[in-house]
This record gives structure tokens, C-alpha cells and sequence, in this order.
């Protein structure tokens, strides 16, 4: 669905990134993971356009995009999560979701049917919370995660990119965000997951691309590759260093 060819982009004297490429394909999870430093970040937001490349192409559907500002990402159907996720910590899972998006007639809003289609796509995505109405402050990890990809989804999107979905969470929630991750494959999304943890990468993602100093390391399949392969990948060391 969508290529990223020949990306490369300097900041200053430091090369972040050197001809790399990302594929991503439809009903597919692919991560992306390498070493501090290795040009992950700095991918991601030429992909999300936060960051426009020095050089390099994007083809979505096999045609050449430009995105130069996340406006343009949004508009090829290009969705982002980002590790801080974003949220109104004092509104509800609702206005969250509908946040700058609210549904209304003549200026009124229609609080019924926000509610009743928060409530169809959390739980099409099994998504459990009980009460909709309290602040996402008080909602765990995992629930909080879930609400910023749900707002995503409203977007309609054909590409979700997760920075660090499950960092800094604990087993039960993060078992959550991975079966929500495998739901979005299930409808048909291409899905971009950035992460360092390997145990989760490999318990849902179907492949994996490999960056190491801003340059293309590995793309491997993953149920075909072992961990150690993936970390002499990512590191760069041999198998006896």
C-alpha cells in the first residue's frame, strides 16, 4: 500500500537517515525497530510529515504522494500515534474522541450520537470501559492507549502508525494494546509498530524492518527469523562479539 524509497534527511552534520525504505501492506503489522539513534523517529515523521525528507520518494497505491505537513499524511488516509498519545487528561473518553471533530447542528451538539458511535467503535475494537464519561485521567495504560487509537480510526484511515504503544505499561495492559493491534490488522489496515521491546514485535507483527545509523539493516519475515539474527541486525555485531 504504501512505499517510502531512497529517504534520506540530514540534520546539520548528522545524517539520520541514508536511502532508507519502508514498506507497508495491507492487513499486515510491519515494525520497525533499531538501536537508539538508528532514524526510527525521524522516519516516521517524514512518513507522518512532521519532518519533509532531503530526498526520496512516497508511493501510496504504486503513485508518487508529496506530504509535507501531517495535513497531507491525514489526507492520503496516513494515521499517528504517538508515544505521548495526546489526550485531554480533563475530558471524557468522548470529547476525546471527537475532539476538533465534534458532531453538531446549527452550532449544537449532538451529544447522543458522539456517545453511540464512541460506543459502536470501541466496541468494534472490544475495547473495554465502563464508564465513557469520566476523565481519561483516570482510565489505565492500556484503556488510555486504546482511546487514542480509536480517534485515530474515526479518520477513516488506510495506514496507523504506533510510536512505543505499550512503553511504560504493565503485562495485563499491554496484552490489551496487542490484541488491539491485531484487530486493526483484522480490518484490513496497514500497520506501522515502532517499538524496542522484541517479545512484543514479535508476538504480533508479520514483518520486520531493521534500521541501524539511519540505513536499511534487515527485512525479515518474522515468524522465519530468530531473536538473535534480529539483534545482530540491529546492533551490528557478529555472532561472536
Amino acid at each position: 500500500m504504501l512505499v517510502a524509497q531512497d529517504i534520506s534527511k540530514r540534520y546539520g552534520a548528522v545524517q539520520a537517515l541514508r536511502e532508507a525504505r519502508l514498506d507497508l501492506v495491507a492487513g499486515r503489522v510491519t515494525a520497525l525497530v533499531g538501536d537508539n539513534g538508528a532514524g526510527k523517529s525521524t522516519l516516521v515523521k517524514v512518513v507522518a510529515g512532521v519532518t519533509p525528507a532531503d530526498h526520496g520518494t512516497i508511493t501510496i497505491d504504486g503513485r508518487p504522494v508529496r506530504i509535507a505537513r501531517p495535513h497531507d499524511a491525514q489526507a492520503h488516509g496516513i494515521a499517528t500515534i504517538y508515544q505521548d498519545l495526546a489526550l485531554c487528561e480533563n475530558l471524557n473518553v468522548i470529547a476525546n474522541l471527537f475532539l476538533g471533530a465534534e458532531l453538531s447542528t446549527l452550532k449544537v451538539l449532538r451529544h447522543r450520537q458522539m456517545e453511540r458511535a464512541a460506543r459502536d467503535l470501541l466496541g468494534s475494537l472490544e475495547v473495554r470501559i465502563s464508564d465513557f464519561r469520566v476523565p481519561v485521567a483516570l482510565l489505565s495504560g492500556g484503556q488510555r492507549q486504546s482511546v487514542a487509537i480509536a480517534r485515530a480510526l474515526l479518520g477513516e484511515p488506510r495506514v496507523v502508525i504506533l510510536d512505543e504503544p505499550t512503553a511504560a505499561l504493565g503485562v495485563e495492559q499491554t496484552a490489551q494494546v496487542l490484541a488491539l493491534i491485531r484487530r486493526l490488522r483484522e480490518r484490513g489496515l496497514a500497520v506501522l509498530l515502532i517499538s524496542h521491546n522484541l517479545v512484543d514485535v514479535r508476538a504480533v507483527s508479520d514483518r520486520i524492518t531493521v534500521l541501524r545509523l539511519g540505513r536499511n539493516a534487515g527485512d525479515f519475515v518474522t515468524s522465519e527469523v530468530d531473536e538473535a539474527t534480529l539483534v545482530r541486525a540491529i546492533t551490528g555485531m557478529s555472532a561472536n562479539e
